[in-house]
Parts: structure tokens; C-alpha cells; sequence
């Protein structure tokens, strides 16, 4: 296990890596359970109020991870430092990352529905880090062989067309596919092949004068959003709590 870890990890300077992906995840883990035990009003955790000013942990994230950041890329990827000012940057990016939604809509919405944003954007870029961590390259690059590689034409040919069925998912409308194939070619090809999801800008284009392929769509979309939806709330409900019920308003 030893030999396995330095020649997969330590040797090829991924450690600083794989500490940046544990520090992100557990900080975010440790941040939503706080969070959580605060709106319970259990626990000695209060929210940071200093003068009547509520103190986001954003705050916190943006200084750690602007310190990891510039410590890293000063520290190269061996060494004590580099390990040190990876934590640093998981750890920030985790606290940045859990109030994403509060950046997007800049509003706190942490407990709001649009506040699973956040959830979203930590799970899809945890995947992203351990991908790169096992070895993937950005579109596909990890699949040329040496020899490609001599060859520019065929390594950029490859990327270009990688490229492409990235670009042609995201207009499709499937933003998380779009983002999985960049560093998983078949992924963004699975996704550029399929029918544009209603409202997409390639459904928009392609699908105006085309009742049927639209209508194909609009089913498609809702089979998929009624299978998958509700899983994927209790999910997000799991991880980071289920945002807050509104009222209902009597007329």
C-alpha cells in the first residue's frame, strides 16, 4: 500500500492535490453540520454578528483561499509548504463554495431553495478533483498516445473535437454532462447526441420549426426531471439540509 501511494501520489506531486480534495471536502462536511446545529439552535455555535454585521464564512473562505492560492503556486507541487498551502486552499474553497448560491444571487439564500446551488457546485467539483486526481486530462488528452502527441495535428485535432461535443452539450442545455466531458470525452458525445433540453438556445435554433422534435424533447425532459428530480433532492437534502418551506399565503 506504502509502494502504491508513493509511486500513484506522492512521486507524480499529487499529494498536495489529494490534500486540497480532503481539506474541501471535510471543511465542507464540518461547515453544513454547524450550520445546521445553528438554525436547530443547538449547540454552543452562534452565527458571528460582530456590531449587528452577520460575518459569512464566505469571508474566511476568501482569505484562506487567496493565501493557499499564491502559497501554491509558489511552492510548487513537493514539500511541507506545498501540502500546507493546499489545506489552506481546500479548505477555503470549501467555505467559498458552500455560500456559492449567496454569491450567484447575492442574496442569503443558504436556506432557500435556491440555496442547493451550493450543494450542486461542491458535489460537481469534488467529482471534477477526484477525476483529475485519478488521472483524467482536460478533453480527452490522457487519451493520445505518444506518438499522437508528436503529432500536432492529430493532439489538436483530438482536443478541437472533444471541444465540440463539449460546446454542443452545454447548448443543449445539459450544463453538468457539458462539465463531466471535459475531462470525460464520451460523457460530453452521450450528451451532444441526445435531443437539446425545452428552452435550451439549441432548441430554440434548431427545434422552432420542428413540432415533433420539440415535442420529443418536452418528453424526454419531463420523464427525466420526474425520475430523477426527487432522488436528487433528497440528496441534496441529505448533505446540506432541506432549505426552508414557505409560507403559505390565504387568500
Amino acid at each position: 500500500m506504502g509502494h502504491w501511494f508513493y509511486r500513484n501520489i506522492t512521486e507524480p506531486g499529487k499529494l498536495p492535490m489529494l490534500l486540497a480534495l480532503a481539506a474541501f471536502v471535510l471543511t465542507f462536511l464540518i461547515t453544513r453540520s454547524i450550520t445546521r446545529l445553528i438554525r436547530a439552535g443547538r449547540g454552543p455555535f452562534r452565527n458571528i454578528r460582530p456590531g449587528g454585521l452577520h460575518i459569512h464564512h464566505v469571508v474566511p473562505g476568501v482569505i484562506l483561499t487567496v493565501i493557499g492560492g499564491f502559497g501554491a503556486v509558489g511552492s510548487g507541487r513537493h514539500g511541507i509548504a506545498a501540502s500546507v498551502f493546499a489545506v489552506l486552499f481546500g479548505m477555503g474553497a470549501g467555505l467559498v463554495l458552500d455560500e456559492f448560491a449567496l454569491i450567484l444571487h447575492l442574496d442569503d439564500v443558504y436556506w432557500s431553495e435556491n440555496g442547493r446551488k451550493s450543494v450542486e457546485i461542491v458535489v460537481l467539483t469534488a467529482a471534477l478533483m477526484t477525476l483529475v486526481l485519478a488521472g483524467f486530462s482536460p478533453l480527452g488528452v490522457n487519451d493520445v498516445s505518444p506518438g499522437e502527441r508528436q503529432d500536432r495535428a492529430s493532439f489538436i485535432t483530438s482536443i478541437a473535437i472533444n471541444f465540440c461535443f463539449v460546446l454542443v452539450a452545454l447548448f443543449k442545455g445539459k450544463v453538468r454532462v457539458a462539465v463531466l466531458g471535459i475531462f470525460m470525452p464520451f460523457v460530453a458525445l452521450f450528451g451532444a447526441i441526445r435531443l437539446a433540453r425545452p428552452g435550451s438556445p439549441w432548441a430554440q435554433r434548431f427545434y422552432r420549426r420542428r413540432p415533433r422534435a420539440r415535442a420529443r424533447a418536452g418528453l424526454r425532459a419531463y420523464r427525466h426531471d420526474r425520475r430523477w428530480s426527487m432522488p436528487r433532492r433528497r440528496l441534496q437534502d441529505w448533505i446540506g439540509g432541506a432549505p426552508d418551506k414557505l409560507p403559505v399565503r390565504r387568500p
